[in-house]
């Protein structure tokens, strides 16, 4: 299975995140860091806040944390938040599908298992089994 770069983006926000739960983490200092784009992971950081996995706060003293503890947060529900508008084939998606055989397909049962069985092996990770070290202050 492959995941999306929205996906992957977001993932590495976590790790970071979790590494130092207490901070606030702008937009900007992550993008930084991952040398990615802002406006991408702002999209990311809404979906996110919108689940409930991060908090965000604007103005002085602004930015986002973890919503709550990195042993809290299930590798796989997080997956499944930001893969929730990428359907692993077509036919899963909400929208009508071009596939001529959807009807009689019998490969589409075995995906969505294969599907559930991928989150649910993740779910036996947290975020805080993943987290990044501590970045090292310059002395």
């Amino acid at each position: 299975m492959r995941l999306t770069s929205f996906t992957d983006f977001g993932l590495r926000m976590l790790m970071r995140m979790s590494s130092a739960p207490d901070r606030a983490f702008s937009t900007a200092e992550l993008a930084d860091e991952f040398d990615l784009s802002r406006n991408h992971l702002s999209k990311i950081m809404q979906r996110l806040a919108q689940a409930g996995i991060v908090e965000t706060r604007r103005g002085s003293g602004g930015g986002a944390r973890l919503a709550r503890p990195a042993t809290e947060l299930r590798l796989g529900a997080v997956i499944a938040v930001l893969e929730a508008d990428q359907p692993m084939v077509e036919c899963f998606g909400t929208g009508a599908t071009l596939c001529t055989i959807d009807k009689q397909c019998r490969l589409k049962a075995r995906l969505r298992s294969a599907e559930r069985a991928f989150l649910a092996d993740l779910d036996n990770s947290t975020l805080a089994d993943i987290a990044l070290p501590a970045p090292r202050d310059a002395a």
